[in-house]
């Protein structure tokens, strides 16, 4: 069984016992990469010097008979909004080509000292604005189930690797559903944590009341290793919540007994694949056979998520993404005659097109005149949205959905209808509205074996719940036992 192939938790068995390198497994991953990342294009930047030197350490550590955190000595892939220091991060844009941070995000402090090993950068809908990974300003990334699809979005790179091998874990960012969707479209785990869980510092902004950093994974148990590494209290992020971070490895309990599920009726709805819509019924069956229990619920206000989302989020994309003027750092124009110009030039050459269209979009809503008929309402009914989920979980323990609507889509089949692509976040944006933690898991294939993504979303800070559902689901389905064929 090729190394590249196996969790981290089995890796970190054979570290620890002397049996492989992790010279060796870094090995095994850069030879993946270089079968198949020039067929899905998951990665813009690749460190492999850095990587083989970091790994040799990390050898020398396990050699002394050091006692080394799971993480340790382990290939990750790093989402490329995500800032490292003196390695390139462009968020998938033009205008940020040429960046090299001069720090390191807390979460790359945080895998660092844990000795996990950075092995690239992986490519993005540019600052994280789609559900495709066909809206980069380099390259588009290919889904490893079937290169003519696209393999979600925005962190469609991060969870393309995982699902090929190419990485054994990776990490990406979820605004509107942006790890939840390309995992589910993907095959993989991928978690967005409750809204303050994980420090937000050296995450280049896109919605900044939504963006949350999450791992993509393997299985369950290797979710929970990473989250143990990623969360905590972190004085660097004024929005970084101050709570207890519990062992997440300690929820990884194969029982439902009593556990209450409820099922939204606004989220089974008209317009679900009926092979998405079969296999999370399925899925449903299983837990309700493993001992949860099942309870019809309502979310009234479900239905003005997504029209919520695309205000707010762009709002404050309008602010965050000012900053790039052409003037400290990035892309500047040469055509630029007077600061005018060149304010002009260099954002309309530098940004693409979804990005300008959110620009003016958020500009539009924030301006005056309309600040109050639409931003303001967004905010108001945000709250609606979130006051649904707390009457829910005062009823529920967990509730459950489909993870996106449809398995993966063509490359090319909604990029000229921005409404039909934003409808790919209808299952995921309300929980993110409302900071709710949320896991999507693997719960089928179709008939042309595109995975299929089932949702579990818990109560803030519930993470222990998520992992306790989805890792007993797993431990009676095969289904992340599923590969590609590449």
């Amino acid at each position: 069984m090729p190394l590249c192939t196996q969790t981290v938790h089995q890796l970190h068995a054979q570290l620890k016992n002397r049996e492989i390198t992790s010279t060796q497994i870094v090995a095994s991953v850069f030879d993946r990469i270089k079968q198949v990342d020039d067929k899905i294009g998951g990665y813009l930047t690749l460190t492999e010097e850095s990587a083989f030197e970091a790994a040799a350490a990390v050898d020398q550590r396990f050699e002394r008979g050091e006692d080394l955190a799971k993480l340790a000595g382990i290939p990750v892939a790093i989402k490329d909004v995500i800032c490292t220091h003196g390695i390139r991060t462009t968020c998938g844009s033009k205008i940020l080509s040429n960046f090299v941070p001069p720090y390191d995000a807390t979460v790359m402090k945080k895998l660092k000292s844990q000795g996990a090993i950075t092995i690239g950068k992986t490519n993005m809908d540019e600052f994280a604005m789609g559900s495709s990974t066909e809206n980069s300003a380099f390259q588009p990334t290919r889904n490893p189930w079937n290169l003519e699809t696209i393999p979600g979005g925005s962190s469609g790179g991060s969870a393309a690797v995982v699902s090929a091998d190419a990485a054994i874990l990776s990490l990406g960012s979820d605004t509107g559903g942006s790890i939840r969707q390309p995992a589910a479209l993907c095959g993989n785990v991928g978690m967005k944590p409750t809204y303050g869980r994980i420090s937000r510092f050296g995450l280049i902004a896109f919605a900044s009341s939504l963006d949350q950093i999450g791992p993509f994974t393997k299985d369950v148990e290797d979710c929970a290793i990473a989250l143990n590494a990623l969360c905590g209290h972190d004085i660097m992020d004024s929005t970084s919540a101050q709570v207890d971070v519990p062992n997440f490895e300690q929820s990884l309990v194969n029982d439902l007994q009593g556990l209450k599920i409820g099922l939204p009726s606004e989220y089974f709805v008209e317009g679900i694949d009926p092979e998405v819509e079969t296999a999370v019924h399925q899925a449903i069956a299983k837990l309700e056979e493993l001992g949860a229990t099942i309870h019809n619920i309502s979310m009234p206000h479900t239905e003005y998520a997504i029209a919520t989302y695309y205000i707010i989020a762009p709002a404050e994309a309008s602010a965050n993404l000012a900053r790039y003027d052409g003037v400290r750092f990035g892309y500047r124009s040469e055509e630029a005659e007077d600061l005018t110009s060149m304010y002009k030039q260099s954002r309309s050459q530098g940004f693409g097109e979804e990005v300008k269209r959110r620009i003016m979009l958020g500009t539009y809503s924030l301006s005056s005149g309309y600040y109050d008929a639409y931003y303001l309402k967004a905010q108001q009914v945000r709250t609606l949205i979130k006051q649904d989920f707390d009457q829910a979980f005062e009823t529920v323990d967990l509730i459950v959905t489909p993870t996106s609507p449809t398995p993966a889509f063509k490359l090319g089949d909604r990029t000229a209808d921005p409404l039909q692509m934003y409808l790919s976040d209808i299952f995921t944006a309300p929980s993110s509205l409302a900071g709710m933690p949320g896991i999507s898991i693997p719960c089928g294939l179709t008939k042309n074996r595109l995975p299929i993504g089932l949702q579990i979303l818990a109560p803030p800070f519930e993470e222990g719940k998520l992992l306790q559902a989805a890792y007993t689901f797993e431990q009676n389905t095969d289904h992340h036992l599923h590969r590609p064929e590449l």
